[in-house]
């Protein structure tokens, strides 16, 4: 048999169901593969070795009694440290919180569990979740399995890396700035932001309740080597949670157009900024694929696309300037200069300032949907340059600008509120490269189709042996 940490998220649970292997046997096979691998990486932050053995022993016992099983019956996942389960700290990568232990499961580990799911570890992310690089001040460096000195993006980098190493067959990240979906590129895996709404959100560490920003842009939501186990993930964590006052009960499947075929707009190369010749290239690849399969490209352009970046990064840097007093004692030196660098080129506001940024936003909102009532998805590069090296984006001004530039794509569904699927399209000198397809808010399911269509075509082979060195 296939060594079981291969098996991914829904080929466990059938193959549980089906009584050809027990949970503990798919337990104890990634608690042994973290053991082998995670040294290397430093993706998993806290391994659930005797809890996920004795949640594991009590699954198989419920499937011997003939117990209704939930669609993850048995099978292990993780946690990104910045989301509340119960027994573990939710500590956000920094010292300070290192023993801030939540009262209750946030809804989107409740919902896991329901569905039968097996916590078996955190996983790494930055200080506060602040960067895009996965290094924090309480557990250090993750590394990217495919090149141990390049990053493997963040902020749920912890994530990223223990999929594509092959530690869990699903987890659990979140994004307010691309952070499920940079390790995506970064690892070769799959994710998705939902659309604003869909999965709810209640963090109780370090404040259930944040300013604006932190209110309307972060989701959280599954990562997966697989669309398909992204989409099953999906299905498990949607729905309304009266803990999120913005949650919604809306359908999986959204309406279809009739009379054509899904229209696609591809910006290998985005407004913005510069876009590596491979990167764009691996873009027209997916669109290729997309186009083979009945899509039809477009050339449209979404209106003002460069306006929904630079309001991205003036709104959420509005926030950080207000909570930076608080924050930015207990940050990393790295961690504070980049966010240094970001505040100091975007303006300072006051409340008419802030109250104009939420007027612009929502105008903004307005003329995407108006735009998608005749294209239905923006297929981008996910990063428009490769994985960087670790502290780079820190290391000096022009590359924290430079990070702000090439992350640009990833932003616009944050501010925006739209659904946007993460799956690789290749490789480039050895790093994985990710593209992501971007869809009118609760056409969720359209990305994640549109998605598994690249993947068939040019999805990489996950999970591998990280590179050492």
């Amino acid at each position: 048999m296939t060594e079981l940490w291969r098996h991914g998220a829904h080929e466990l649970a059938a193959m549980i169901a089906a009584r050809k292997v027990s949970s503990v046997e798919v337990v104890d096979a990634h608690l042994e593969r973290i053991e082998a691998v995670n040294p290397a990486l430093n993706a998993v932050t806290l391994v659930l070795a005797d809890e996920a053995r004795a949640a594991a022993a009590a699954a198989d016992r419920a499937l011997a009694a003939g117990v209704a099983l939930g669609p993850l019956h048995g099978v292990p996942f993780t946690v990104k440290q910045n989301i509340d389960l119960v027994g573990c700290a939710t500590n956000w990568g920094l010292p300070a919180l290192a023993e801030a232990l939540p009262p209750r499961d946030s809804p989107v580990v409740e919902r896991m569990k329901q569905a039968g799911a097996i916590p078996i570890g955190r996983t790494n992310c930055p200080d506060m979740a602040l960067r895009i690089s996965t290094d924090s001040s309480l557990y250090g460096l993750t590394r990217n399995p495919w090149h141990p000195q390049h990053t493997a993006g963040g902020s749920s980098g912890g994530e990223g890396a223990a999929l594509a190493a092959g530690m869990s067959p699903i987890g659990l990240g979140n994004d307010i700035g691309g952070s499920l979906r940079n390790p995506a590129s970064c690892c070769g895996i799959a994710s998705i932001k939902p659309s604003a709404g869909r999965v709810p959100l209640c963090t109780l560490i370090p404040s259930v309740d944040g300013p604006a920003s932190f209110q309307l842009m972060p989701v959280e939501g599954p990562m997966a080597r697989r669309v398909a186990d992204v989409r099953l993930g999906l299905g498990i964590l949607a729905g309304r949670d009266p803990r999120d006052p913005y949650s919604v009960p809306a359908p999986m499947v959204s309406p279809r157009a009739s009379g054509r075929p899904l229209r696609v707009a591809a910006l290998a190369e985005p407004p913005g900024g510069a876009t590596d010749p491979r990167i764009a290239a691996c873009v027209r690849a997916a669109a290729d694929a997309l186009a083979n399969a009945g899509y039809e490209m477009v050339g449209a352009v979404p209106p003002r696309f460069e306006e929904v970046v630079t309001t991205w990064s003036n709104f959420i840097s509005a926030d950080i300037r207000l909570l930076h007093p608080t924050i930015g004692p207990l940050i990393s030196e790295d961690a504070n200069r980049f966010l240094g660098v970001m505040l100091e080129e975007t303006p300072a506001v006051d409340l008419v300032g802030y109250t104009a940024l939420l007027m612009t936003r929502q105008s903004l909102i307005r003329d995407w949907q108006q735009w998608f009532t005749d294209v239905d998805l923006v297929l981008t590069p996910t990063w428009t340059q490769l994985p960087f090296p670790h502290g780079w984006d820190a290391a000096a001004r022009e590359n924290a600008l430079a990070t702000l530039e090439l992350m640009r794509c990833v932003t616009i569904a944050n501010l925006l509120g739209l659904p946007s699927a993460a799956v690789p399209a290749g490789l480039v000198d050895g790093l994985p490269v990710g593209v992501i397809l971007t869809g009118d808010r609760f056409a969720d399911d359209k990305t994640l189709d549109a998605a598994e269509i690249v993947e068939s075509a040019l999805g990489l082979a996950t999970p591998i042996d990280p590179i050492r060195g």
